[in-house]
C-alpha cells in the first residue's frame, strides 16, 4: 500500500494554517487535500479496526468449538456444524478438513499481524516470517478447500463451488504476485497484492458475515433454502465474497492516488458504511452463528 493509505494516519497538528489568498496555488492544492487525505485515511482505519473485532471473534469460535472438539477427541461433533465434517473411515478428506480448519486460525491471525505498520516498522525479520507463514498456510488452505469441494460432496450447489474455487485460485494468484514483488523489493506493489490476498484469504469470514447481515435486514431467510443451503442468493454471495472486496479495495486505491477531493470524501462514505454493515453482519453471526456452539 502506498503513502497515505491505512498504514498512516496524518497528525492534525501537523496540518498547516488555512490558506489565503497570498498562498501560492501548489500549497493550496496540498492544503485542500488534506483534510479529504485525513477522512479517507480515518475511514479505512474504523473499517480495519472493526474487521480485526470479527476476525478475531471468529478465531475465538474456531477454537472454542473446533480445537476444544479435537482436544476432546469428539470430532464427530464437527458434523452437528459441517454437513460432511468428520466421516469414519475417510482419513483423507478428514485430514484435508483438519487441515483446512485448523490453519484458519492461524491464517486470520497471521493475516492481521502482516497488515499492522507499526510491528512492520519495528519488527521487520518478524514480518518477513509472519509473511512467509502466511503464504504457505493459504497454499496449504486453498488447495484443502479446493479438495474438500470437488471431491467430498461441498455444501451448496454446483454455482457455490464454481464461486469457492474462484477464491481459493484467487489466493493462489495473488499470494504468488504478493511473493514475486517481496523478493523483487518493489515494497509498493508487494503491499497491494498483500491487500488483496489478505481480503481473498477471509472470503469465508466474508461469506458468513455477508449472510448474516442479510438475514438480519430481511428478518429471516431471503433468496435461499435454509435446509438445502441453495438459492440464487447464496450462488450471488459466493462470487461476490470475493470480488466486492476486491473492487471496493481498488476503488479505495484509486481514490487515494486521485487529485480529486470528491473522490477521496465519496471512499471515505462509502467505508463508514460498509463499517456499520460489517460491524451488523459481525454481531449477528457472533450471536446466531457461533456463540451457540461455543
Amino acid at each position: 500500500m502506498s503513502t497515505g493509505s491505512i498504514d498512516t494516519i496524518p497528525d492534525p497538528a501537523s496540518m498547516h494554517e488555512p490558506a489565503n489568498k497570498n498562498t501560492p496555488p501548489h500549497t493550496l492544492s496540498r492544503a485542500l487535500k488534506k483534510p479529504a487525505s485525513m477522512a479517507l485515511n480515518y475511514a479505512a482505519r474504523l473499517w480495519f479496526s472493526v474487521a480485526i473485532i470479527g476476525q478475531l471473534l471468529f478465531v475465538y469460535y474456531i477454537l472454542g468449538f473446533y480445537v476444544a472438539s479435537a482436544l476432546r477427541g469428539d470430532l464427530a461433533a464437527w458434523s452437528k456444524v459441517l454437513p460432511h465434517g468428520y466421516i469414519k473411515g475417510d482419513n483423507i478428506g478428514n485430514a484435508a478438513i483438519i487441515t483446512h480448519i485448523f490453519l484458519a486460525a492461524c491464517i486470520t491471525l497471521a493475516g492481521i499481524l502482516q497488515l499492522i505498520p507499526q510491528l512492520r516498522a519495528r519488527a521487520p525479520v518478524f514480518h518477513r516470517w509472519n509473511g512467509r507463514i502466511y503464504l504457505g498456510s493459504l497454499v496449504v488452505a486453498a488447495s484443502s478447500g479446493l479438495y474438500m469441494v470437488w471431491f467430498r460432496d461441498g455444501v451448496g450447489d454446483f454455482v457455490q463451488h464454481l464461486g469457492v474455487s474462484l477464491n481459493a485460485l484467487l489466493i493462489l494468484f495473488c499470494a504468488g504476485m504478493a511473493l514475486r514483488h517481496a523478493l523483487a523489493r518493489k515494497f509498493s506493489l508487494h503491499r497491494r497484492w498483500a491487500l488483496r490476498l489478505f481480503l481473498l484469504a477471509n472470503g469465508v469470514w466474508f461469506f458468513r458475515i455477508g449472510l448474516m447481515f442479510w438475514i438480519a435486514v430481511n428478518q429471516g431467510p431471503a433468496g435461499f433454502n435454509p435446509k438445502t443451503f441453495e438459492g440464487p442468493f447464496l450462488s450471488f454471495l459466493s462470487f461476490a465474497n470475493s470480488l466486492i472486496p476486491l473492487l471496493v479495495l481498488e476503488l479505495y486505491l484509486r481514490s487515494q492516488d486521485s487529485k480529486s477531493n470528491l473522490a477521496r470524501y465519496s471512499m471515505a462514505g462509502g467505508l463508514l458504511v460498509l463499517s456499520v454493515a460489517s460491524g451488523i453482519g459481525i454481531a449477528v453471526a457472533f450471536m446466531g452463528m457461533w456463540r451457540p456452539h461455543l
